[in-house]
């Protein structure tokens, strides 16, 4: 492998009340303090939520150099416009409903689409790595598909919402299932198929425009890459290089398999969604559903070993292989951001212990 792709992340992050730990409507004034201090966040569907968009990079060095800039930056301009940023992939504490951000297409979604709209307070993490073609990128969403559960567990970071434990360590992920574009993407056997499926969805009234086409890999509309959306937006930045840095991984091998004609393994839609379920459900420290072999449950740990694996010949090609092995031996040490938050939560039930350690993770290493 003579070269390898660049990569760009997008993150977004929760603005929340820096006593009571609720979510505020500020996005528009933080953004304006970012601005001061020369960094642009993105505005998301609801205003208290803002975004983060790394320059495109070609080593994970670069990436955490930058993401954790991207964060201080983006703390202290919450700070100065009266909030608090936390990595929290839904608010622990929460109202019934987010105010809308106000501009026309925002307005529209929130006209169209009711009260899914209106409980969007969900943060989550995009990635985008370079590939050489729209078709190229949907031939590598097609491979992703079977890895896609295990990236949401390795990431799930939204146990505990509404002042209460959810069950689930990814409540984020059965949350932004209800969008009708939402969720894994289909096998398409084309550019031609998916866009004549993009079509149909629209036409349909369930994607307003291109921007709605949510599924959790996709040829972005803007630029010449493949985008993966599956994850929570992780706890802290060491995470987040890790989820890119072996999404990077996977896309470069499954390129190597198309190059070689591999076949596509075998997998339904309904093993896929069983198997979405379950790593929403357990996350990191449960079970997951093996569906490359054979679609039964297995520790999540021990796929992960096999993940990397798969993407070894990848990760060495780039440097990457000692970053991979080393973070992942201590993010299952320390836990992801839903173990986190359980056990800040289960010693007292209290919200804002959950709100304190997210408060500290988000930041840590800055």
């Amino acid at each position: 492998m003579t070269s390898h792709p660049t990569m760009g992340v997008e993150e977004e992050f929760l603005l929340a009340d820096p006593a009571s730990g609720e979510p505020v409507a500020l996005n528009e004034t933080v953004a304006g303090h970012a601005s001061e201090r020369g960094v642009k966040l993105q505005l998301e569907l609801t205003s208290c939520q803002v975004e983060t968009t790394s320059e495109v990079v070609s080593s994970s060095r670069d990436l955490r150099d930058q993401l954790l800039r991207l964060r201080r930056l983006a703390a202290d301009a919450a700070e100065a416009g009266g909030a608090r940023l936390l990595a929290v992939a839904l608010p622990p504490t929460v109202p019934h409903h987010f105010p809308i951000t106000d501009n026309p297409r925002y307005r529209e979604i929130a006209n169209r689409f009711g009260m899914i709209a209106h409980e969007q307070g969900i943060c989550g993490c995009h990635v985008h790595v370079a590939v050489p073609s729209r078709e190229a990128a949907v031939r590598v969403s097609n491979r992703l598909r079977p890895w896609l559960p295990l990236l949401l567990a390795l990431t799930a970071n939204s146990a505990v919402y509404r002042n209460t434990d959810t069950g689930y360590a990814s409540w984020r992920s059965v949350l932004w299932a209800r969008w009708p574009s939402a969720g894994p993407p289909p096998h398409f056997e084309s550019v031609d198929e998916y866009d004549a499926t993009v079509r149909m969805l629209q036409e349909a009234g369930a994607m307003l425009d291109d921007g709605m086409v949510y599924w959790d890999v996709r040829p972005s509309a803007n630029f010449p890459t493949i985008e993966v959306r599956v994850a929570d937006v992780p706890a802290t930045v060491e995470e987040t290089v890790l989820l890119a840095t072996v999404i990077r991984g996977l896309v470069m091998t499954s390129l190597d398999e198309e190059r070689r004609g591999d076949p596509y393994p075998p997998l339904t839609a309904l093993a896929l969604k069983a198997a979405y379920w379950k790593s929403a459900r357990d996350g990191l420290d449960g079970d997951a559903v093996d569906l490359l072999e054979s679609h039964e449950s297995v520790p999540a740990r021990e796929l992960l070993t096999r993940l990397v694996e798969h993407i070894g010949p990848a990760l060495k090609a780039v440097g990457d292989h000692d970053l991979v092995t080393d973070g992942l031996a201590r993010l299952l040490e320390k836990g992801n951001g839903a173990m986190r938050q359980r056990r800040a939560w289960e010693p007292r039930h209290d919200i804002s212990d959950v709100i304190a350690e997210a408060a500290a993770a988000t930041l840590a290493g800055t």
